[in-house]
């Protein structure tokens, strides 16, 4: 199994703590969740690899750094970042978000990504058709989907899954500020586009969503959340700590409903 893909299934399950003598590599003791919690450092500055251990340290599964494309010698710097951030969870993945210059990517160019301990790539709509063609072990292809208006456009965003060198799609819904607003109706067109694309799916929230929005998030049937910040500060460790305990809460909460039913 993929990197991406077992952080999806081991969210769901709760780890105790592990550790063997003063040499040991401790882990906290980690409770299952609804969806597994990705942070992604947005800046420019975003490779800092003290930001990177702090966000881990606060409770992130994943991280996912953002790169336009141009400057190629910032790539090098992510693999000791990278290093430095796994010495706080060795389970925790990488992903890198590129946003610009797809058209002058190749198999090289992924290759060296993947050297830098990065486990995944999250590629636009309009990257070039060819990456999709570019296999390299051990790094994942995601694709983000974004949200459009039409009857037809689940239809159309289905073709998505003759694409077997896709492992997952960020769902770009632009819903971080306005889940308290979905009307059922306006959540089952969400829900058909999340239908027809059937991969497993990351989900950008905003760090304030309450636990009501996060049931309604959580009915897109999405395998990881993503929560973007500039920078590791006191405010946004908090924001992750908070989150984490959020996704706690859902899925223990979850897990109850199902039981209650099963005994009814």
């Amino acid at each position: 199994m993929s990197k991406l893909l077992d952080m999806f299934t081991q969210a769901r399950r709760a780890q105790g703590s592990s550790g063997m003598g003063f040499l040991g590599k401790n882990r906290p003791e980690t409770k299952p969740k609804a969806a597994a919690l990705v942070v992604e450092l947005v800046s420019a500055d975003a490779s800092d690899a003290a930001d990177a251990e702090a966000a881990i340290k606060a409770g992130a599964d994943g991280l996912l750094f953002t790169w336009n494309g141009k400057d190629a010698s910032w790539l090098d710097s992510l693999k000791s970042t990278v290093e430095a951030a796994q010495t706080s969870n060795e389970k925790a993945i990488f992903g890198l978000h590129i946003t610009g210059g797809c058209q002058t990517l190749g198999r090289e160019n992924l290759e060296h990504i993947k050297e830098q301990g990065i486990a995944f790539i999250v590629l636009p709509l309009t990257a070039p058709a060819s990456l999709l063609a570019q296999q390299v072990k051990d790094l994942d292809l995601v694709v983000t989907v974004p949200m459009r208006e039409g009857d037809l456009y689940p239809l159309f965003i289905r073709n998505l899954t003759a694409f077997n060198t896709i492992a997952a799609v960020q769902l770009d819904f632009g819903l971080s500020k306005d889940v308290g607003k979905l009307t059922i109706e306006d959540i089952l067109q969400y829900r058909a586009v999340r239908e027809a694309v059937r991969y497993p799916a990351l989900l950008n929230v905003n760090a304030d969503i309450n636990e009501a929005e996060a049931y309604t998030l959580i009915t897109l049937g999405i395998q990881a959340v993503v929560l973007s910040t500039n920078q590791i500060d006191d405010k946004s460790r908090q924001q992750i700590k908070d989150m984490r305990e959020l996704l706690e809460k859902v899925h223990h909460e979850e897990k109850d409903t199902r039981q209650t039913s099963i005994k009814l």
